[in-house]
């Protein structure tokens, strides 16, 4: 009997996220029509029943198996503390409870942002070779002050973490879980960058690398590749050419928050792929839902307008030195660190 080609995908969201969610799980079941069954598994916080039967109805629409949704604990009341969020709302935290909450029967996941925009059939990210790691994602360019601040060394592998494939027999054999909150509780609820820092410390060394093909980030739009090494400051990186090859065939579109640019469902984006982005929101519920209105602080405002004024070279550069060294020496004062 030949073996069923399928798949196992998990979101996470509150109701805030849930349109741009439902967008991304139209991109998913357009382009993967190969596969024969599509299993979703949705993380969900305070999701309304509006929202909820909208993404239902799109499930039925491509013909696919009822998403499965699962209300996750609150890490709050876990941690017994207020978690500090790097940004968004707590419902960033419910991956971390990832191994516990699936049915036991799931083996391997593929946990996607809802940012994301599927760009082309899953099979090749799908069938990565793990290699006796827990977990592939995507090589994040942050500086060796940010793994500093997280624990890690230097040269330790910092990942972002919107685009994880995971095994989760390794997962709960490594007791990830328990690791996550053992760190969280360590720095008492005060984590630099989030629930992405603690994924970052402690699968440092659990990841396997993946093409950046798979997590074609806003960084690799905004800036050329000489730009974002001088802008971020990564003790080691991607070649060149692999970013350049994954801005050409981009697998997965992930609108990662920037402040040189707008995500696609902000009034005023000008995001390169934002076209794509349009495409499967025509196909959704929402298609007559406005863009969301852009708010910024006014140091934020002021300091984008003083980058886009003065020559390139010079903002690339100061840019660098406040977010390679600025950024992480203030979460060092901010978080106690």
């Amino acid at each position: 009997m030949k073996k069923a080609n399928e798949i196992h995908v998990v979101y996470a969201s509150d109701n805030n996220f849930a349109d741009v969610m439902g967008i991304s799980i139209i991109s998913l079941y357009e382009n993967n029509v190969n596969m024969d069954q599509i299993h979703l598994y949705i993380l969900e916080s305070e999701i309304s029943e509006d929202n909820k039967q909208k993404v239902e109805n799109i499930a039925a629409n491509y013909g696919r198996v009822r998403p499965l949704w699962i209300k996750t604990p609150d890490i709050n009341s876990v941690m017994g503390l207020e978690v500090k969020l790097d940004r968004g709302s707590s419902s960033q935290f419910s991956r971390l409870f990832i191994s516990s909450v699936l049915p036991e029967s799931v083996k391997k996941v593929l946990y996607l942002d809802c940012d994301i925009i599927i760009n082309r059939p899953l099979d090749s990210l799908w069938n990565i070779d793990l290699e006796n790691k827990t977990a592939a994602a995507l090589l994040d360019s942050f500086g060796s002050l940010y793994r500093k601040n997280l624990g890690l060394q230097k040269n330790d592998i910092l990942i972002n973490s919107g685009v994880m494939l995971i095994d989760l027999d390794k997962w709960k054999e490594k007791e990830i879980e328990k690791k996550l909150l053992a760190f969280i509780k360590r720095y008492d609820g005060l984590i630099p960058q989030g629930d992405q820092g603690a994924l970052g410390a402690i699968l440092s060394n659990e990841i396997q690398i993946m093409d950046p093909k798979y997590n074609v980030i806003t960084l690799f739009y905004d800036f050329n590749y000489k730009e974002m090494l001088v802008y971020r400051k990564p003790p080691y990186y991607y070649s060149e050419e692999k970013i350049i090859n994954a801005l050409r065939e981009p697998y997965l579109i992930h609108f990662t928050s920037s402040f040189a640019s707008r995500r696609p469902w902000i009034e005023g984006s000008t995001h390169p792929e934002k076209e794509k982005w349009d495409k499967y929101k025509k196909l959704s519920p929402w298609y007559n839902e406005t863009v969301k209105s852009y708010n910024s602080s006014k140091i934020k405002a002021l300091y984008l307008k003083l980058f886009n004024n003065l020559p390139r070279y010079f903002s690339i550069r100061l840019s660098g030195i406040i977010q390679a060294y600025g950024r992480p020496i203030y979460e060092k004062i901010k978080y106690r660190i």
